[in-house]
């Protein structure tokens, strides 16, 4: 039995829109756009992520002071971490939504897969990293785990970019 992506007139939907028809438009193009307010929170968490993890960087490695007694932790760095630990929590609810919806469909129906599963992987790469800073990294490896962390980070915007740019043209 075909896959419907549509998620249009089926007869097995348990959503209470069993029946209802749609409109012609709507049932010749599969539908891969995520709702604007899940587009532009996604958007503005990451915005929130990356700046708060860019700017720890800049505090971290441009303000500490060195006294006699070693490097002193700048005090904003803290409540950065705080921060972007916080955000995380809103993007990982935001972008697991996506799993059922958007990602699922578009790739039963085979688009966008190269930049789709490129962002994935760099998304696995910047969860496994995070995860490995706090729980895993010892002293001699926490400097690759957080180089690892940063800069699969400080990418991350621009593989999205380059997803929905390809995912836009493929609609057209």
């Amino acid at each position: 039995m075909p896959v419907d992506h549509r998620g249009g007139d089926d007869p097995g939907r348990r959503d209470g829109h069993e029946g209802l028809a749609e409109p012609a438009a709507q049932r010749a193009q599969p539908r891969f756009r995520i709702e604007r307010w899940h587009r532009y929170s996604l958007y503005a968490l990451l915005a929130g992520l990356w700046l708060s993890g860019l700017i720890w960087l800049l505090v971290r490695y441009t303000l500490r002071t060195v006294t006699e007694y070693g490097e002193v932790p700048h005090v904003a760095e803290h409540p950065l971490m705080q921060l972007h630990g916080a955000l995380l929590w809103f993007w990982l609810f935001l972008w697991g939504s996506l799993l059922l919806q958007h990602i699922r469909r578009a790739h039963q129906a085979q688009r966008n897969r190269r930049s789709g599963w490129t962002l994935i992987s760099l998304l696995l790469v910047v969860s496994v990293s995070a995860y490995g800073l706090y729980y895993l990294a010892a002293e001699n490896s926490r400097p690759v785990w957080s180089w690892l962390h940063a800069g699969s980070g400080i990418v991350l915007p621009l593989i999205l970019f380059w997803h929905i740019r390809r995912g836009r043209r493929q609609q057209a």
